[in-house]
């Protein structure tokens, strides 16, 4: 495990106060929920709510950094997220292009790798094109990992990871005896990131919503009534608390 929660403490300075509860979990997920809810109790439209989302993505992630946390993983845009009016999808595709346009240069300075899992090449060619710049421009950065979950489903990356070895053994590269969850763990977009220790959702809604099934199998798991847009440093730090105090077994005693 990572440091104890002290030195995330000492990293924060006056931004939180860490309770020296335990472990710094390694990867964080997070189910960012409730930006519409957020915006409605405003008498804002949602497009309101989705951007003081982003604003609390720049907040969350360099508090995660600052707490010395490996990897932050963020769902953003589901698989499920088309069903959606199209005139919020394009805003959220605007506030996308805006993040990246921003923040990339903070990313790279930071020493900020980022990641993406899910099918973004459905984006348009101009995001996409994006996405993958702001891939290459910090792919040789050995810090910190920010992975973004964009058209992203678990169940349809588990299909994806079973089809990849089902390709093997048909073509001799492995036998089915061979199929471990090491060896579906090695086809999960999620590869080379730490195991998922924290999956927090905010809004106070409890399910996964097709998000880290597989990853999430011993992952601590937090649900929060904090709207997403008011999820702040001290939240993450509570959560990071919360979690020290668990003991994780892992099936035994």
């Amino acid at each position: 495990m990572s440091p104890p929660a002290a030195s995330a403490q000492t990293a924060l300075g006056s931004l939180v106060a860490v309770p020296d509860t335990g472990a710094v979990p390694r990867h964080v997920a997070i189910i960012m929920d409730g930006n519409g809810r957020w915006a409605k109790r405003r008498l804002l439209p949602r497009f309101a709510g989705h951007k003081a989302g982003v604003d609390a993505v720049r907040r969350i992630a360099r508090a995660a950094r600052a707490m010395g946390i490996e990897a932050l993983t963020l769902y953003a845009f589901s698989s499920e997220n088309w069903r959606r009016p199209e005139t919020e999808i394009s805003d959220l595709m605007g506030l996308l292009r805006i993040f990246l346009r921003k923040d990339l240069a903070e990313l790279v300075s930071d020493n900020v790798r980022l990641r993406v899992i899910g099918d973004y090449r459905r984006f348009p060619a101009d995001l996409v094109a994006l996405i993958d710049d702001a891939i290459e421009r910090t792919a040789g950065n050995s810090g910190p990992v920010l992975a973004i979950a964009l058209n992203y489903g678990a169940q349809a990356e588990l299909v994806e990871a079973t089809r990849r070895l089902a390709r093997k053994v048909a073509a001799g590269e492995m036998t089915a005896e061979a199929i471990t969850p090491e060896a579906i763990e090695g086809e999960l977009q999620t590869n080379g990131l730490p195991p998922l220790d924290l999956v927090i959702r905010t809004s106070g809604e409890q399910r996964l919503s097709n998000f880290l099934l597989w990853q999430a199998a011993y992952a601590e798991l937090l649900f929060v009534d904090t709207l997403w847009p008011d999820f702040d440093e001290t939240a993450l730090a509570d959560a990071v608390a919360e979690f020290g105090r668990r003991h994780r077994r892992f099936g035994g005693l």
